[in-house]
């Protein structure tokens, strides 16, 4: 076995993926109904690096990989949720609040325990960091040998600790009530007399729904509805949106019609296209002037596994699926202005993703003051994630598209995030055995178990019962809380993707990040 070793710890890149692809396979055994997924990853180069260590050989995996992952996983987080997280932003602020004030009580538990079990500053500081799985605060507690010592032993219940905590919370977000909800069409008859307009029913519902066709007569046309148009009695229009609001529109309307009028393609008739042409990226549905262009709209927006309702201000990004609504005469061309091509799933955006990483990165490595003195910094992840939730929202800057498609920034996101568990969990084993060699690992270990079930036990609490968050993005917000990818790759893989578990993630992330290193520095000079 020796020998086996020695050729893994001279070629980093074969043991890299080796352990990608095994610890990938491992996560897919279940352990009664769980599946640990990706987060397998990092256990599985737990053991094989200290299993090496035990051989007498050292594997390690160079630090720019490991960042490198970091760094990908980070931006295409952001990428991902920036279109949401602003929004988000304006009723979260309060448990963002929440989240740091968790941490700082976490880490004012870990003194009185850390002194009543014998152990010094540096170690504390070292154990906060190791239970919180948080590298960048193990640098801001010193990187002392005391404190990486404690880090060491602390880290692994830091990831199965919380994991309980993230599976908890996904297990009762089977019954949360933001789930996003799956879209209909409805066709309506008007009986309203007060001539309604379209727009302004929209506006009453926040948006949710829209109108899209219009028959004025039983023998009429179908048309297209312009949103300024007055509902008269006798008409027929369809509404789109979440089956509860187009339910109450028909009711305030008159009643549902058994006319289809998307069966009627004589005129008019509909499409799912695919967003690939460059120049409509990052633009607002009503920057594009379809209806003056081709006499056509768009009903629908279909990105990842969510449809949601096109309104004109929605922003379009490579790869969404839109559903678009012309005269059958028109369909071609607009089916060549937009694109329609598989090109738009898979355009990694290099311009947007080299310019972000390195502005991240940059950012991320800016020296910040401390209060008395002294400097941190957040570090990649946090920087590339800010960079990314920026650049996610704004869509475009002149003529440059400042996102990427869907499909390929989750891809990228999964990649990065394989290549930091193998990397992560290659660190951590090749430290483990020397930190079971202190006569000091069962009191760091206790220490770790305390704070690491204060954080988890809180950030469950809080968020279920004071917040009263959702399940499934509570369980994203704990893995954020954590800054541990490993969690977020477990409760992704829980929920195939959802988005919201990537929304509490990237809310609860950066605030983490920097509470962490205030903490750890702070223990550490006490």
């Amino acid at each position: 076995m020796s020998a086996v070793f020695s050729f893994l710890a001279d070629m980093p890149l074969i043991y890299l993926f080796l352990v990608v692809g095994l610890g990938a396979a491992l996560g897919q055994i279940p352990f009664g109904k769980v599946r640990l997924g990706a987060a397998m990853v990092l256990f599985a180069a737990i053991g094989i690096t200290a299993a090496g260590v035990a051989f007498g050989t050292e594997i390690a995996v160079p630090a720019v990989v490991g960042d490198l992952g970091l760094a990908i996983f980070a931006f295409a987080i952001g990428i991902t949720s920036g279109p949401n997280f602003f929004h988000s932003l304006r009723t979260s602020w309060p448990l963002m609040l929440g989240v740091a004030a968790m941490l700082i009580a976490a880490g004012a538990v870990a003194v009185p325990v850390g002194r009543v079990l014998g152990l010094d500053a540096g170690t504390i500081a070292g154990a906060y960091a190791g239970a919180l799985t948080n590298t960048p605060a193990l640098a801001a507690a010193g990187g002392t040998p005391e404190a990486t010592v404690a880090y060491s032993v602390t880290y692994i219940f830091g990831v199965l600790g919380v994991l309980v905590a993230v599976s908890a919370a996904l297990s009762y977000g089977k019954k949360d009530s933001d789930v996003p909800q799956e879209l209909i069409e409805l066709a309506v008859r008007v009986e309203r007399t007060d001539h309604p307009v379209a727009d302004a029913l929209v506006r009453i519902h926040d948006g949710r729904v829209r109108f899209n066709r219009i028959r004025r007569t039983e023998e009429g046309p179908t048309e297209i509805l312009d949103p300024d148009t007055e509902l008269r009695p006798g008409d027929v229009v369809t509404v789109v949106g979440p089956e509860q609001d187009v339910a109450q529109v028909a009711r305030e309307l008159g009643h549902r019609s058994s006319h289809q009028l998307s069966a009627d393609r004589r005129e008019l008739d509909f499409r799912r296209m695919t967003i690939s042409n460059p120049k409509l990226a990052g633009r607002a549905i009503r920057e594009l002037h379809l209806e003056k262009r081709f006499g056509a709209t768009i009903s629908r927006i279909r990105r990842g596994d969510v449809d949601m309702v096109a309104m004109p201000d929605s922003v379009l990004q490579l790869g969404d699926r839109i559903r678009v609504i012309a005269h059958r005469d028109q369909m071609t061309d607009v089916t060549h202005y937009v694109g329609d091509s598989a090109r738009g799933l898979s355009d990694i955006n290099p311009v947007a993703g080299g310019l972000g990483l390195t502005l991240g990165l940059t950012l991320g490595h800016l020296p910040l003051p401390l209060p008395g003195g002294g400097t941190f910094m957040i570090g990649a992840a946090a920087g590339t994630l800010i960079l990314g939730l920026i650049m996610g929202r704004i869509g475009r800057i002149g003529k440059v598209i400042t996102t990427l498609p869907n499909t390929a920034a989750m891809t990228l996101m999964e990649f990065g995030l394989l290549v930091f568990l193998a990397y992560a969990g290659t660190r951590a084993g090749g430290q483990i055995a020397v930190a079971f060699t202190s006569g000091a690992w069962w009191r760091i270990l206790i220490l770790g178990v305390v704070i690491t079930l204060v954080m988890s036990g809180l950030a469950y609490l809080v968020g279920r019962w004071v917040f009263r968050s959702g399940g499934t993005r509570l369980g994203g917000m704990i893995a954020g809380m954590q800054t541990q990818p490993a969690l977020l790759a477990y409760a992704n893989g829980r929920t195939n993707f959802d988005p919201r578990v990537g929304l509490g993630y990237a809310l609860a992330y950066p605030t983490a990040m920097v509470t962490k290193i205030l903490v750890a520095t702070v223990l550490s000079a006490l």
